[in-house]
């Protein structure tokens, strides 16, 4: 049955039932233990008095209504006497039971027994009116509990129709969101109980995947705005060379220039990428943080006119990706040098249980509102737009993403050179 509705109807309706049934069987029951002991206590207040008076020189118990049964009976169980009543019946009882329920032809009678000088009084009362008022009650039951599990039905399926209604309406709701428009929301019930809390979390759900959808978006526009840019040039440069075949041009130092520009900025994307699709794959391995470092510096000061400051390099060694961790250091460096004066500095120090690595330089810094952003995709400062000065915008996210997967952060703030000093704390 595909109706949640029916289903717990169903399931409650029958849950009562059961209970109900098991209900009436014990209640008639206990009802006609309670008659009939009723009925056998004054059936022993009628036999005691009639204990006292008894006349048996006819062999009849007299005094008796004929609806009752009445005998007298010696200590082996033989019949002395009896009333008309029980005339013609072999013993009713025997001298040693106190109470019993028999039965006449279709009655019952409920029969006691009380001692007597001679022997034992057994009187019999019939129990048309107990089983009268048994059968009453058993036909009262059954046009009670079918009508009772009517009610229960119906007071369930309203109940949980109710109680389903917010769910119907963020179904709804939900039918409608498509990738082009995921701004919708779904209907928050009120109060704190569990649709409100789905209906929450299907709307926190909703915010994430139009963040990841905007992103991707993002991403899809600036990325291809980033590659036209060097197949644009090579393009252009290409075009001039052909039409001015006599100019030396240096048409291959462009080509490759472009050529490199484009592949760093290809291989940046499919590192985001697989980060977006399943997280960084990481190879664990010791890595010596302080190595990576000092190659940094050295690559540094033979590219590069400005004085890099390797002093503060400490050993220091993690479990990481040596990889992606030299890709984070390579990011970080040449974005220092792209932005510094004159001085770049490195430092490499373990705290317990944390290796600190700082990349610092004596340029204009980050503003308080951009330190955030700066690690966003495609991100560059007004000063570093330039093509030439400012990168692809793509390097501080890898550094964010890798920082990410290895469990540490990344921070920026004012360097005491003067500049921004990034500062990196990953796990030892």
């Amino acid at each position: 049955m595909s109706s949640l509705r029916a289903r717990i109807t169903i399931g409650a309706t029958l849950i009562v039932a059961a209970v109900l049934a098991l209900g009436a069987v014990l209640f008639t029951w206990s009802l006609e233990r309670s008659l009939i002991a009723s009925t056998a206590d004054a059936a022993e207040r009628s036999a005691s008095a009639m204990a006292r008076d008894l006349d048996d020189d006819d062999g009849l118990l007299v005094g008796v209504d004929d609806e009752d049964l009445a005998q007298l009976l010696s200590s082996d169980g033989t019949v002395r006497a009896s009333n008309a009543g029980a005339a013609g019946l072999g013993p009713i009882t025997s001298p040693e039971r106190d109470q019993r329920v028999i039965a006449v032809e279709e009655d019952r009678y409920v029969v006691v027994t009380t001692p007597t000088e001679d022997g034992v009084l057994a009187f019999g009362v019939p129990l048309d009116e107990v089983d009268e008022s048994v059968a009453t009650t058993r036909r009262l039951l059954w046009l009670a509990v079918p009508v009772l599990l009517a009610l229960v039905a119906g007071v369930t399926w309203l109940t949980v129709s109710r109680a389903l209604r917010p769910v119907d309406r963020m179904r709804a709701e939900v039918e409608q969101i498509d990738a082009a428009d995921l701004s919708r929301r779904v209907p928050v019930p009120p109060g704190r109980d569990e649709l409100g809390r789905l209906a929450r979390t299907m709307n926190a759900m909703l915010d994430r995947l139009e963040a990841s959808s905007e992103q991707q978006r993002r991403f899809i526009s600036d990325a291809s705005h980033e590659l036209r840019s060097p197949i644009a040039a090579m393009h252009q440069h290409a075009e001039v060379a052909q039409r001015y075949p006599d100019r030396d041009l240096d048409l291959p130092t462009t080509v490759i220039a472009e050529t490199e520009r484009l592949q760093g900025l290809v291989s940046a994307m499919l590192v985001l990428a697989r980060s977006d699709e399943h997280g960084l794959a990481l190879r664990r391995e010791p890595v010596d943080v302080d190595d990576l470092a000092v190659a940094e510096v050295g690559r540094l000061r033979s590219s590069t006119a400005r004085t890099v400051d390797g002093s503060g390099i400490a050993p220091a060694r993690l479990q990481g990706d040596l990889r992606l961790l030299g890709q984070v250091f390579r990011n970080l460096a040449d974005n220092a040098a792209r932005h510094a004066r004159s001085t770049v500095a490195f430092s490499v120090r373990e705290e317990p249980g944390t290796v600190v690595v700082t990349v610092e330089d004596d340029g204009d810094g980050i503003a308080v509102g951009d330190r955030e952003r700066v690690f966003e995709r495609f991100v560059r400062l007004d000063e570093g737009r330039a093509r030439d000065a400012g990168g692809s915008g793509l390097g501080l996210a890898i550094v964010a993403e890798v920082v990410r997967a290895h469990g540490g952060d990344v921070r920026v703030d004012d360097s005491t050179l003067g500049g921004a000093r990034f500062t990196l704390r990953l796990p030892a």
